[in-house]
């Protein structure tokens, strides 16, 4: 069972481009898993785990309802934003500036079987990073992703969470809003949830900028922890 993990940090780039190169990876993956089963092979497969940043862009979940995005294509162009309908699980979110998103596309059976565990874990990542920036945090029922004041009126998302698998191979992953503008977030009904909000950690901590490659670094740390993993970082 190969634990090694890709990092590749992507920068800033777009969403179509992301998601084809994503698919290229998932593929890779899945292709050589099959050639494994049917030559009866034992070539390990790889992990990786993609940092990135996008422009502007809502996307929408397989089983997600469209009218959940609350803009028209011409009020989309004239907010620069793009919008795509993809292959992961979940209804509409919001990718922008100032937001880490990180894609893993692993292997699980490099790991462990569970995709219930392998969503638990990943939202373990990002409430203990969380955590060490003071702020308490945690999961709320029934709804995937990371969460501050769960159980109370004031109830705000700051980390969505959408995955698609495929014999046991994982790709998309999480949005985590460090310092994204949440204006966005206003021209859609996140997640398809009413009447919660979302929020980034620089409003929670009541900074004006939180210093986003330390927040990876933290993401990283406890991801590996968490899944006994090593990164190695490849171009």
């Amino acid at each position: 069972m190969n634990k090694t993990i890709q990092l590749q940090d992507l920068g800033n780039k777009d969403y179509k481009e992301t998601w084809e190169y994503q698919e290229e990876l998932f593929k890779a993956i899945v292709d050589l898993k099959i050639r494994n089963r049917r030559e009866e092979l034992n070539l390990e497969t790889p992990n990786y785990f993609l940092f990135v940043e996008h422009p502007h862009v809502y996307t929408l979940g397989k089983s997600g309802d469209l009218t959940n995005l609350l803009l028209s294509e011409k009020q989309l162009e004239d907010k620069g934003a793009t919008f795509y309908k993809i292959n992961r699980g979940g209804d509409i979110t919001y990718h922008g500036p100032g937001q880490i998103v990180g894609y893993p596309i692993i292997d699980l059976e490099n790991f462990f079987t569970d995709i219930h565990k392998y969503l638990r874990f990943l939202e373990e990542s990002i409430i203990l990073t969380l955590q060490e920036y003071g702020l308490e945090c945690g999961r709320s029922e029934g709804e995937t992703g990371v969460w501050l004041g769960v159980g109370t009126p004031f109830a705000r998302k700051i980390c969505a969470m959408g995955v698609r698998a495929s014999r046991w191979v994982t790709m998309h992953g999480f949005a985590l809003n460090v310092n994204a503008d949440l204006g966005y977030f206003d021209n859609i009904i996140p997640c398809g949830i009413r009447g919660k909000a979302v929020t980034t950690l620089n409003v929670e901590l009541g900074v004006e900028r939180v210093d986003e490659e330390e927040v990876k670094a933290k993401i990283l740390k406890h991801f590996a922890n968490i899944f006994e993993a090593t990164f190695e970082k490849s171009n």
